[in-house]
């Protein structure tokens, strides 16, 4: 026997018992070897003890055509095959070598281990009796009897995981299944019922993993891609769900199931992608439309309902209809209170309202739920400035406008305002005074609103007009008097004013 260096000890640490390689120091007739197989062999196997894997697996092919009985070059392919990671095909090698050489205890003792892990356990437990009785080495003894035993207690568990499982007693089941499958780790079956047991305990995010093992390791496992697909779709994850039931269909395009779901899935997906796109081009009410289509094309599963809300919350607040907005996200987070989303997006319309001890509660909420979120932070301080400032003198509320007011709806507002409370329309000089600061406030409300610097400083919780407001005590103080304004024409869409009013 020949030790393979590292190699060999990579090897055998996912393999214990294989731990050589048999060299060819006997008498070529006994397996029939001519020159160009033994040199097939000698230079595989510098190239396996070099980690040169593909190469190495190239020349054992080739030792196995030039000699179909020769068991050593089954074995030694054998052995690339679970260096590669392809255990499934060195179980054939392992099968050929025994079925040639029935002493060959090293090689039934790694098909023993292979079928182990496989939970073919009564398989396993016959390769391992029968390394027993060939009069193994001390090494093969031992490590034969603790896989017998290993096998053993597998098959007491699995007996008790599916009595479990057949009294509905999910979590016993899944309990059992956990310690069998770090042993039988490429056991399709079990895997597949332990993904059963997660879905019938409400967890199918769970069952995933497993699923997606089992259609590696069962060929042409249609049955589980489909149950996979319908998982992420129920998890609201539409676009794996697409691609999970494609994989179904590319094993078999007339599976009935997943071409019906795959149908669905597609056409929902379609809808959220086209839906998503509005959004991007600032097509808020055509996007929000769109959703409603979705929670129509599929009425059955709560996520997508929850989500389109979630999305259309977000759409007419983007789309400056707070009402709608606010409407829309309470609806959302009746049903999920901390959707982070759905608190930025109401905090945002609370805002448009002018309702700021609201848009303050959100905003705090979304904080508690999310600390890093740069968005939620500099919404918070907004919401937090405007509060301050609507204690004090609001332009938007003095024109009796709404803050998403247009240019020319806050010059219409402010000439009739201007010209209700022009002072030379009073003549009790109590009224007069009053109408004098009430159109000072008028003239200030247009002066910041109409100018859009102005106006967006006002936006963010900054005064323009009020020294006080203004970052190191400067800006453009408004301490104009009544006398300073006469002379204006209101109707007028800027400054400087021409001519004065004179009322009979």
């Amino acid at each position: 026997m020949v030790y393979l260096g590292s190699m060999t000890n990579r090897l055998s640490s996912v393999f214990p018992f294989l731990l050589v390689l048999v060299d060819l120091q006997y008498e070529g007739a006994e397996c029939g070897i001519n020159g160009d197989v033994e040199r097939h062999l000698e230079m595989g196997k510098k190239l396996l003890a070099a980690g040169q894997l593909a190469d190495a697996l190239s020349q054992f092919h080739a030792a196995v055509d030039g000699d179909p009985d020769n068991y050593i070059a089954y074995y030694r392919r054998a052995t690339v095959y679970l260096a590669m990671g392809k255990s499934k095909a060195a179980i054939p090698d392992l099968s050929k070598v025994v079925e040639l050489k029935t002493d060959f205890t090293a090689a039934r003792l790694q098909r023993g281990h292979l079928l182990l892990k496989q939970g073919k356990l009564d398989e396993a437990e016959d390769d391992f009796k029968k390394v027993l009785k060939s009069h193994p080495s001390e090494n093969e003894e031992k490590e034969a009897q603790s896989q017998l035993l290993k096998a053993d207690e597998m098959q007491r568990l699995r007996s008790q995981a599916h009595s479990a499982f057949d009294r509905a007693d999910y979590q016993a089941a899944i309990a059992f299944l956990d310690t069998i499958l770090e042993v039988c780790v490429w056991d399709a079956e079990l895997r597949e019922l332990r993904a059963e047991c997660f879905i019938k305990e409400g967890e199918p995010g769970k069952a995933i993993s497993d699923l997606k093992s089992a259609s590696k390791l069962k060929n042409d496992n249609t049955e589980a891609f489909y149950k996979i697909s319908t998982i992420y779709y129920q998890l609201g994850d539409h676009e794996l769900s697409l691609s999970e039931v494609r994989e179904c269909l590319k094993l078999d395009q007339d599976h009935k199931r997943c071409f019906t779901h795959y149908k669905q899935v597609k056409k929902l997906n379609k809808l959220i992608e086209s839906a998503e796109e509005l959004i991007r081009e600032g097509r808020y009410e055509d996007a929000a439309s769109k959703y409603e289509s979705v929670m129509k094309t599929e009425p059955n599963t709560p996520i997508y309902t929850i989500r389109s809300k979630e999305r259309i919350c977000h759409c007419f607040s983007k789309d400056e209809k707070p009402v709608e907005a606010i409407k829309a996200c309470s609806e959302v987070l009746q049903l999920e209170p901390a959707n982070v989303n759905a608190l930025k997006d109401r905090a945002e319309a609370y805002l448009i309202e002018e309702m700021y001890d609201e848009a303050i509660q959100d905003y705090e909420t979304a904080q508690e739920h999310n600390e890093n979120d740069q968005q939620i932070r500099e919404g918070l301080e907004k919401a937090q400035r405007l509060l301050k400032q609507s204690q004090k003198r609001d332009y938007y509320k003095i024109l009796g406008v709404k803050r998403n007011a247009k240019k020319q709806e806050i010059i219409k507002a402010y000439r009739k305002l201007a010209l209700q409370w022009h002072p030379d329309n009073f003549q009790n000089e109590e009224e007069k005074k009053k109408a004098e600061k009430k159109f000072i406030d008028i003239a200030a409300a247009k002066e910041v609103l109409s100018d859009p610097e102005m106006r967006k400083k006002f936006d963010e919780g900054e005064d323009p007009l009020d020294a006080e407001s203004q970052q190191g005590g400067g800006g453009n103080s408004f301490h104009r008097s009544w006398n300073s304004w006469q002379g204006f024409n209101p109707f007028s869409s800027g400054g400087p004013f021409r001519f004065k009013f004179h009322f009979n």
